[in-house]
């Protein structure tokens, strides 16, 4: 029961921290507040659905790996088999948490096609937001330190 309680922890924990992390073009990073940005006008000629790949940062494996060779170690007899089975059961943790990790940070995104005013497209992966888009809509693409994000343009 014990072993339950602390992989049920380390699971919650990844999945706290793999929250924490977001592309949505509704979040605005602090450091990206009170920045000058440039902004382009362009029309959205096509969006569609696609997927961002989970993180890997090495916490999920890292607490799955600590949660697995510790639960392992106490299931032992001798000390030699328990330190052999919480090795086993340690890099099974590890790899189950770099898992659970990486489809915890995974989102639904649009890959948006804009023509620019003066004739160039760009293509901008952007999490979904609140707002509906739909090709023919007039644009505006925000660039702020490098990032960028897409959203209707004004009327």
């Amino acid at each position: 029961m014990q072993s339950f309680m602390k992989i049920s922890l380390a699971t919650a924990l990844v999945l706290v921290l793999g929250a924490c992390a977001t592309s949505s073009p509704d979040v605005v990073q602090r450091g990206d507040a009170q920045r000058m940005a440039q902004v382009q006008d362009g029309v959205l000629l096509s969006i569609r659905t696609v997927t961002v790949d989970g993180s890997q940062s090495g916490i999920g494996a890292a607490v799955g790996g600590v949660t697995g060779a510790v639960a392992g170690a106490s299931r032992g007899g001798s000390t030699a088999e328990s330190n052999v089975i919480g090795l086993l059961v340690g890099v099974a943790g590890a790899a189950a948490g770099n898992a659970v990790e990486r489809m915890a940070t995974r989102e639904e995104a649009n890959e948006l096609l804009i023509q620019l005013k003066g004739g160039e497209r760009r293509a901008v992966v952007q999490a979904k937001g609140s707002e509906t888009l739909v090709p023919g809509d007039a644009v505006i693409i925000v660039t702020t330190g490098g990032k960028v994000r897409v959203t209707k343009a004004p009327k």
